[in-house]
């Protein structure tokens, strides 16, 4: 079993907007020591959102996603790195428009998210605040294109999975030879809209059993009650988990966290505790990158 990959998503701004802890995304500094404190406190892949705004609206093109500050990308990224820990750089940008993400491929991050499903997301965990919504089919030719840029751009794309047929159309773009082995795919439980999966163990069980060969696999439990159950099932299995503000805020015990890095602290300790050790950047490049 390899040792234990832990990737830190700090930006609740869309999925909980009324956290009183979340910087403004603007505050690229304050957003980004708080991936350098988990980073510090176990973490090894940051997964961020640079600075980034949903529209409020549905587009012509029959999406309603989210547009990007480029600099603001860069900023985050050059708090992240200027401290030389050199974790793992994932651009979770799954939520932007393809042209956008070519850009941000410019940039050199280590990786960047790509949904191979539908997206479509409901975030409203306070009812007393209107919902933020995302709305985008992701048709295989578009996931030809974005694959192929980001093998010329020399980003590995992290492979976000709702559902088991993400896992075809991983297949589907494999088969082209447009994805390096070994893949790297997120299992999402409990992110509420149309591409839910519930966040229970036979879900977890059903798309680890269907997963195909050569795929490292990681869980996004976007449901307090549940996440740190399922995370402890995934460490188990062999799995790799995600954690931080926009999956959940809360501690096991139901308080908010002051910080990601408490949130990470409690997956370290929960790891070894199960005896599996942590990764350190070195060795998550080896498992994520293969080399």
């Amino acid at each position: 079993m390899d040792d234990l990959v832990i990737t830190v998503t700090c930006d609740s701004s869309m999925s909980y907007p009324t956290n009183p802890n979340m910087p403004p995304i603007e505050d690229t500094e304050a957003v980004g020591q708080q991936y350098v404190d988990a980073v510090n406190a176990g973490a090894t892949i940051c997964h961020h959102h640079g600075v980034h705004y949903l529209e409020t609206e549905m587009a012509e093109d029959g999406k309603k996603l989210s547009k990007i500050d480029l600099d603001g990308w860069q900023a985050v990224t050059d708090k992240i790195r200027s401290v030389g820990t050199n974790p793992i750089i994932q651009y979770g940008i799954a939520s932007a428009r393809l042209p956008e993400k070519i850009a941000l491929m410019k940039q050199g991050p280590d990786m960047m998210s790509y949904a191979f499903n539908v997206h479509d997301e409901f975030f409203q965990p306070d009812p007393s605040v209107p919902p933020n919504e995302m709305y985008s089919l992701h048709p295989r030719d578009e996931l030809e294109e974005a694959s192929t840029a980001a093998l010329e751009h020399g980003v590995k794309l992290e492979i976000e999975c709702f559902y088991s047929g993400a896992f075809w159309n991983m297949e589907f773009i494999r088969d082209k030879a447009l994805l390096e082995n070994p893949v790297w795919a997120t299992l999402f439980f409990g992110w509420q809209g149309g591409a839910w999966t519930p966040p229970t163990a036979k879900s977890m069980i059903y798309l680890v059993d269907h997963l195909p060969p050569n795929v490292n696999w990681n869980v996004s439990i976007m449901d307090p009650k549940t996440q740190w159950q399922l995370a402890a099932m995934a460490i188990g299995l062999g799995g790799h988990v995600r954690v931080g503000w926009e999956d959940n805020p809360y501690l096991p015990n139901g308080e908010l966290s002051k910080h990601n890095a408490q949130l990470v602290e409690v997956i370290v300790k929960m790891a070894e505790t199960m005896g599996r050790p942590i990764a350190t950047p070195e060795t998550a490049r080896k498992i994520v990158f293969g080399s």
